[in-house]
């Protein structure tokens, strides 16, 4: 996922998945399921999948550098190579063409259009011209791209000099490198992205530091980069909506009407259930929401955070002046929702004042498993369980609370260990992950059916890659 938590998806179990010759539980499942302009798609990301980190004019990212240093991924792995989709994309479009596919979801690497990641160092036309190539086969293959601005690769550069996200000078570098992408690409791409899950990038990176940049307080790990997990959290968050906001505004005044594509943002939740029917642990399951959805869909929707974050963090929680507030309400045309499972969930006191953290500041408990009885069936990554309903419920939360938005699903799907042993026919069966992707898009189709407009459904991840934090 976004997370970087070891996805596949095997070409055989795509192509008989989305060509939608799947049976669900309780009703056939097919292509006239779901409405006419439904999109099916696959994604990924340019860290994951580009490797050629030090070629074709690219600088480095903070992943770059952080993957570099000893320890900080599973078996000291890095993106150098990744997949080498910069040397294959062709064949890798081609996969997708085969797979019968809508769509493509993919990143642009920011320094490998703005090496130092500002304006001033200048636009690397190699770069520029490798998205451009990627573009065109693309849609010469007949798939829709779905392109992402910015997919937790900040700039090396920006990071040493000023703090990347931290600083509040980075919205203006950003918006730069969003403008170079609106018109070098624009003419093409029709679906915008301007963030990834910034909760996992800020919840991985600067909470518990096992993400680039690395940072967190030190009573959480003594390895990481400096850092206050219970204050930059929220700094990096506000100055990403603020950037999110801006990077809408331009596109809307200035290419939109030319252009005529589409402008969102993709956030990530799970669905959480009360561990007990009291009012205390229903409080919990509103506040986990919060913390992690309505911390992003607040702002963009009603123009402030939700007041559980307001009233308990206080001068902890940037606020948004007036001006602020009237920019980032209504900065969206789509919500990209990510989803990959569900917890039961416990009210908790709060933390020890000197142990403050992001996780703290919730104050509620989540696990899969109620008196010994997972969720759903638990998956090879331990903290996932298969719980499709949490979809469906997660759809209609969305859509009852911030005003029925467009919504994609921008990533679900299950991971599995590396198993040399399994004969390639059998892997290639894949019919636990045929079962998964079919019971989700069951959910979706209940939700849509139940007046939500969800408008796509995207598999994470087109193939293994670089997985973040786990190699």
């Amino acid at each position: 996922m976004g997370t970087g938590t070891g996805m596949s998806v095997q070409i055989l179990s795509v192509l008989l998945l989305l060509a939608l010759v799947c049976d669900g539980a309780d009703m056939e499942l097919n292509s006239h399921s779901f409405p006419k302009d439904f999109v099916f798609g696959t994604g990924s990301s340019s860290y994951q999948y580009e490797g050629a980190h030090k070629e074709g004019g690219k600088g480095p990212s903070s992943w770059d550098t952080f993957s570099h240093i000893p320890g900080k991924v599973l078996n000291n792995d890095t993106g150098d190579v990744a997949n080498d989709f910069y040397h294959r994309y062709k064949d890798d479009v081609k996969l997708l063409k085969d797979m019968n596919l809508d769509a493509f979801r993919f990143s642009i690497a920011w320094t490998r259009i703005l090496p130092n990641g500002s304006l001033s160092g200048g636009i690397n036309k190699e770069g520029v011209a490798f998205y451009n190539n990627l573009i065109d086969e693309v849609i010469a293959n007949g798939l829709k791209p779905f392109v992402a601005i910015f997919h937790w690769d900040t700039p090396q550069a920006l990071e040493t000099k000023y703090g990347g996200f931290l600083s509040e000078n980075i919205i203006k570098d950003y918006l730069d490198f969003a403008d170079v992408c609106f018109r070098e690409f624009g003419d093409r791409v029709k679906f915008w992205i301007t963030f990834n899950e910034p909760l996992m990038y800020i919840q991985q990176g600067y909470v518990n530091g096992v993400f680039a940049p690395g940072r967190c307080s030190p009573y959480i790990s003594k390895s990481c980069f400096g850092g206050d997990s219970a204050r930059e959290p929220y700094i990096v968050a506000h100055n990403i909506i603020l950037a999110h906001a801006k990077a809408v505004r331009l596109y809307r005044a200035k290419y939109q009407p030319s252009q005529r594509g589409q402008i969102g943002i993709i956030v990530v939740s799970h669905w959480f259930v009360p561990n007990s029917d009291t009012d205390a642990d229903k409080d919990a399951v509103q506040r986990s929401l919060d913390f992690m959805l309505g911390w992003y869909m607040d702002p963009i929707v009603h123009g402030e955070y939700p007041g559980t974050m307001r009233d308990w963090l206080g001068v902890r929680l940037p606020r948004f002046t007036a001006e602020q507030a009237a920019l980032v309400k209504g900065s969206y045309d789509f919500i990209g929702i990510n989803y990959y499972t569900s917890y039961y969930t416990t009210n908790v006191p709060p933390p020890n004042e000197h142990e403050q953290s992001y996780f703290g500041d919730i104050r509620a408990n989540t696990s899969g498993y109620r008196n010994g009885v997972p969720i759903g069936e638990p998956e090879f990554v331990p903290i996932f369980f298969n719980y499709p309903a949490g979809l469906r419920e997660l759809l209609l939360y969305i859509n009852r609370r911030y005003k029925s938005p467009v919504l994609y699903v921008t990533e679900t799907g299950i991971a599995e260990g590396n198993n040399a042993s399994i004969p390639i026919k059998e892997a290639l069966k894949d019919g636990h992950r045929i079962s998964f992707h079919s019971n989700h898009m069951q959910s979706v189709n209940h939700a849509i059916r139940d007046g939500v407009n969800v408008k796509g459904y995207f598999s994470w991840t087109f193939m293994d890659c670089f997985e973040c934090g786990d190699g």
